[in-house]
This record gives C-alpha cells, structure tokens and sequence, in this order.
C-alpha cells in the first residue's frame, strides 16, 4: 500500500513552514485504524477533534470535508493508519498571539501499519518514566501536537523487552502511557486516571469505559499510584491501534493477565476496530 496525503485537499500541496501548528504545536490531530477499508470508531475521533477545537479555540473543523478524505483513502487500503492534524493555519506575522481570522491547516494522511510483536497482546512488561506530565487543566484531556514529554520519557528506554513507559503526575499518580491510555481492575471496578489536569482521552479508552457496565464492571476515575499496582487483579494499556495490551508487570509489580483483558479483546475482534487484532493472531480474533 502507497501512503498518500492531502494537504487541504490537495495531493500536492505541502505544509507552509509558518504554520502556527509547526511553529508552536498549535493544532490537533487523531491517529485512527483502518480495517477492511475503513476507518475505525471515526465519529468518535471527530468527536475528540470537535472539542479540542473548542478548547484551543480553533475554527470549527469541518467535518463533513473530512469525512470524504479520510474515507476515500481508508478505501484504498485493507489494513493501515489514518493521520489527521488540525493546525490554527499560517499566523499574522511572528509571534504567540493567534491571528484574529484563522485559516485553519488540514491534512489528511494514510501510512503502513507498525509491525509490532503478537506477544504484546498476550502481555507486556512495563516502566515508570522519570519524566513527569506538567500539570495544565486547560489542555487535559486534548490530543494537541505538543508531544515534548512524551518524546523525552520515550526517550528513556531502549530495551524491546520494554513495551511502554507509564507517566505520572506531579503528585506521583499515574496519568497514561506515553502512547496508550492506562486501566486497572480490582474486584468488580474498572479504574482509570480521571485526566483533570494532565493525559489524553483516548477514543479506545471511551470504547472501553462505555462497554464497563456490560462485563459487570463499574467505573472509577481516581488516580492509581505505582504502590497500588500488586493489589490489581488486571491491568491493560489501550489506543486506537493496538486496542489493548495486558500489562503483566511495571517496574518489577507483577500484574496477573486476566479474563477481562481477554473479554475487552474478544469483542474488539468481533467489531473489528484494528487490524492489528487480527495480524496479532493469525487473523481469527483472539
């Protein structure tokens, strides 16, 4: 598969070097799984992108224009990823102050799935990064381009045998990982970072959170801290492409991988909502 990418719909057309969203990480954007041709829980990442919108106070995206890109080039693919960004557009001049009528940038972008070891959705080995989520309510919660500290506590480990660095809060909680949202079970609750002050809300951790009540679980947004671990029943990590990875172990805790990591994997097959699900199996759903 040949990636391809529009630039406000232009095949040929390329980012401006003045792009507020270049310049200063001032945009949006989604990652969304293509399966069978078709872009996975879309309405729920133009759900986030919609709001994001609204917190940076960026021009409403226009929807209905991204539907027909991202579906025309999910179409041509059985398997892969969809980028999205959202930029504020080109600025008026230098400097931080957001232009009072902005031209928004969109581009839209299809790329090969990662490869990635089938183990991991078996269960994955993880650490605590030493770099720490800045606390900032206003941005909690939104998929902004500014990935800094997430670049830097990825930077901390080269080990493969690692599959994911967990990030905490200033107060030394665990927020998320630096790609994947964090979810523990104990007894009949399902507990989740409450991502008030720091984190992503990822579009799979919805999915999740919203099929809680039919495994009999119950939800909980507290933060979880690293001493908690051992007294887990189950813990997993989830995003868009990977749907959910059991955690077996962080920073030496061991984690048992549990019934419900595997019913919360079941029913992703089922639905289809990444292709990885099935590249992790064989292709028969695990």
């Amino acid at each position: 598969m040949a990636e391809a990418r529009l630039v406000n719909g232009r095949a040929e057309a390329a980012i401006a070097p003045e792009d507020r969203g270049l310049a200063y990480g001032d945009g949006l954007f989604e990652t969304v799984a293509i399966a069978d041709g078709r872009p996975r829980l879309w309405d729920e990442h133009m759900d986030r992108l919609l709001e994001g919108a609204r917190r940076l106070g960026l021009p409403e995206p226009p929807l209905a224009t991204l539907h027909e890109e991202g579906h025309a080039l999910a179409r041509e693919a059985s398997g892969g990823v969809l980028k999205v960004y959202y930029t504020r557009g080109v600025g008026d001049g230098r400097g931080y102050r957001p232009p009072d009528r902005p031209e928004p940038t969109r581009v839209v972008s299809r790329h090969e799935l990662p490869a990635i070891p089938r183990e991991r959705w078996e269960g994955v080995d993880c650490r605590l990064c030493r770099i720490r989520l800045s606390a900032q309510p206003a941005l909690a919660g939104v998929k902004h381009i500014n990935r800094l500290e997430q670049v830097l506590a990825r930077s901390e480990w080269q080990d493969p045998a690692v599959a994911e660095g967990l990030m905490l809060d200033p107060e030394g909680a665990i927020v998320e990982g630096t790609a994947t949202n964090f979810l523990a079970v104990r007894g009949r609750a399902l507990v989740t970072p409450a991502l008030a002050s720091a984190g992503v809300a990822g579009v799979m951790r919805r999915w999740v959170l919203a099929q809680a009540e039919a495994l009999g679980l119950r939800v909980e947004r507290r933060g979880i801290h690293p001493e908690e671990l051992p007294e887990m029943d189950e813990a997993f990590l989830t995003n868009s492409l990977i749907g959910l990875w059991p955690v077996r172990s962080v920073a030496g805790h061991q984690i048992p991988v549990g019934p419900i990591s595997r019913r919360y994997l079941a029913r992703m097959a089922e639905q289809r909502l990444t292709p990885l699900l099935g590249q992790a199996d064989g292709g028969h759903g695990p």
